[in-house]
Parts: structure tokens; sequence; C-alpha cells
């Protein structure tokens, strides 16, 4: 069996089994190379002075764990470059810019990008943002220390603002970053623009915090995670927000859409159903016809719960008084009938509507996310 000999600041492991399969690794913040088979032992040479044997089983899940990073290449210091994903770090060292192509399957039948689209964006280049940081441990976006303490990161407040909709096969850069939210939250901004003409087509901010993963509560964030964070905070913001508390909506809303329920497809690496899709059972509430003329210019949203596999959702939508021009009659969404639609508004001013999610049992309702969405004339569509 060989051995290496690697100083201790800085050592390696190579992994060999029956077939003298061998693999160079890289863990944590250290290039790890073990020297092992599947049925013997394994000798781990940190100096020249030390050696130890240790049973091969006991690194199984060190194994796996450093397979499943081998697999998915993530670095263990700053990327200025990410290659395969088109990102670069901007602003000064501490920003991200990812270079994104519109796909077939992002447009909808307007050829212009999905608003589901625009917001699976944002999350992708956020999770790509910590990935070049060097920070990203086994989590859904969070860093090490997170890891050490159990803790995820959940949204709390997001807002979206769409100026134009890129189009299928438009070259667009979003650009990502984080400042502090204050004393235990992090804010993320975004601004996605063209590659060409550099014009803003959407921007958006989010207000985020910790949660323990096994608990489910909300967390203070420790010193340790603060460390490795507020190195990149910068005092940026793509939307100079105006806070306004969104409504509760009950069982008089105009549109319901009862009897929601999350598929296995729906859940994200935490556990819980993803934003994007609480945008979608919000959306689908607002009458079909509407949907047909107008497209969204702003959607703001405030997250109270998360949601479960097993849970039952429950979908209310409830437009502006000066918005509700022409769609008369009350309607259950399970059944719709056009008469009682009627035809969509004609004002030429933005139309908005609130909008609840909110899980629903025998004998209480919980709220998930509360809504406001803003709406304006779609363009001519392009041919």
């Amino acid at each position: 069996m060989d051995s290496l000999h690697c100083p201790a600041a800085r050592f390696s492991i190579t992994c060999s089994y029956s077939r003298e399969h061998k693999l160079r690794i890289g863990v944590g913040r250290f290039n790890r190379i073990v020297t092992a088979k599947m049925h013997g032992r394994i000798l781990i040479t940190a100096d020249k002075s030390s050696r130890r044997m240790v049973p091969a089983a006991s690194m199984a899940e060190v194994d796996s764990s450093t397979k499943t990073r081998i697999r998915q290449n993530i670095p263990t210091e700053k990327q200025l470059v990410d290659r395969f994903r088109q990102g670069m770090i901007v602003e000064g060292g501490v920003g991200y810019r990812q270079t994104v192509v519109i796909r077939s399957y992002e447009v909808g039948a307007d050829k212009t990008a999905t608003l589901e689209s625009l917001l699976n964006f944002l999350q992708e280049t956020a999770l790509n943002h910590v990935w070049v940081s060097g920070l990203l441990g086994d989590g859904f976006g969070a860093t090490h220390g997170m890891v050490r303490n159990n803790l995820i990161w959940v949204v709390t407040r997001m807002q979206l603002q769409v100026d134009k909709y890129p189009i299928w096969g438009e070259v667009v850069e979003v650009d990502t970053w984080v400042g502090a939210s204050g004393k235990n939250g992090m804010r993320r901004d975004w601004l996605i623009r063209s590659h060409v003409t550099g014009q803003v087509f959407a921007r958006a901010t989010s207000t985020w915090v910790m949660m323990n993963q096994q608990t489910r509560r909300l967390s203070k964030m420790p010193e340790e995670v603060r460390a490795e964070i507020s190195p990149w905070f910068i005092e940026k913001n793509a939307i100079q927000e105006t806070p306004e508390t969104i409504k509760k909506l009950d069982n008089t809303a105009k549109y319901i859409n009862s009897q929601l329920k999350p598929k296995r497809t729906d859940l994200d690496m935490n556990h819980h159903v993803n934003n994007v899709k609480y945008v979608n059972w919000m959306l689908e509430t607002i009458p079909e016809i509407f949907l047909e003329g107008y497209q969204l210019f702003n959607i703001t949203l405030e997250y109270r719960k998360e949601c479960g596999s097993s849970d039952t959702v429950q979908a209310l939508c409830q437009p502006d008084e000066d918005g509700a021009q022409g769609v008369n009659g009350k309607i259950h969404i399970e059944q719709p009938q056009a008469s009682e639609i009627g035809d969509a508004p004609s004002s030429e001013s933005p139309l908005s509507f609130t909008h609840l999610l909110q899980i629903t049992g025998d004998s209480k309702t919980e709220e998930i996310v509360r809504g406001r969405t803003t709406w304006k004339r779609k363009p001519k569509a392009i041919h």
C-alpha cells in the first residue's frame, strides 16, 4: 500500500478500492488523498513523523461525501470566473454576474420569458454566487458555518419588478449581490439586463433569515456565520422599497382555488415547497381571460410559514376595486364559467390583485404567504 507524505496544513487523501481505483478530491479547506482497500485498512499520513491505521469502514461516510463533492465540483476557495456556468465575480470582488440564454422551454406562447423562468434565474444565480465564493457547505446555499449549526436559509420577503420580458434566444446578464438586513438577516438583490444593450429588464430584492433545520424555528445569526458572509455585504439596492403590509384575505375573496396539493417535484432540497410554486398557485386563481391581455409588472410576497408535502393549500385572490371593472360576480376557480368572468378590464392603467395562500385543516387555517401583484397591458405578440 502506498503512502503519501504531505504538509500538515495542506494534506491530501487518495482512495483506492479492490481494483485500485484512485481518486483525487477536495474537501473543505483541504485537499486530501487517502489510499484504501475496501476490506482492509487505511494508512493516513499527515506528516513525516505521524502515521496511523484506521478501519476502512470508518471512512465510508467521508468517502460518500467527497464523491458527491467531486461530482458537484464545489470550489473550496473563491473563484473569480466560473466557466461552466458562464459566471464571474463583479462589484469589486463581492457581486456575481451570470450570462444566460433564454431557452425554448423558458418562454410562453408569446415567445417571452415566463415569470417562473425569471424567478428560477434569481434562485439559481443566488446559489451560484455562494458557490463561487467558496463558502458553500452541504446544503441549499448554506455556508460551512450554517451546516455546523444545522441552519438553512428561508426567505421572508421578496419583490420583483419587470419592465420588459426578454425573448426567446436573447442573451441576458443576471447580477446579484448581498447586504445586511437588520441584525440577523441578509438582503439579496438582483438586476436582469440585456447583454447587448444593457437595458434593464427586471430588478428584484429579498430578505432572508436563518432557520434551524430540525426544530424549524427561526434562529439568530451565529458569529461564525456572520464572519463568513459579512465581507460580501455591500450597500446597494436594486429596488427602493416602500414597505407596506399586505392585508389578509378571508373566504369572502372573489376568487378561490381550494384543495391544492404539493407534488413531490414541488419540494426543494430543504424539504419544503419551493417559492416559485407558491407564485404559480397564486396566479392560477386569476381568470384566464385577464391573463391573456395583461402581464405582470410587479409582485411582492410576504412569507409567513413553510408548506410541506402533506399539506392542503387554498389560494385566495381579490382584485382592487379600481381593477374589478368587467370582472363581475364571485367565482370559484375549480369550476370557472366564462359568463361569470366577463370581459377583461379595458383600462390602460395598471391593475392590482391581493393574494393569500393558506394551509387548510379540520380546525384552523395557517397563512403561508401573502402577495400583491400589479399588471399592465401586454405588448403586441412577437411573430
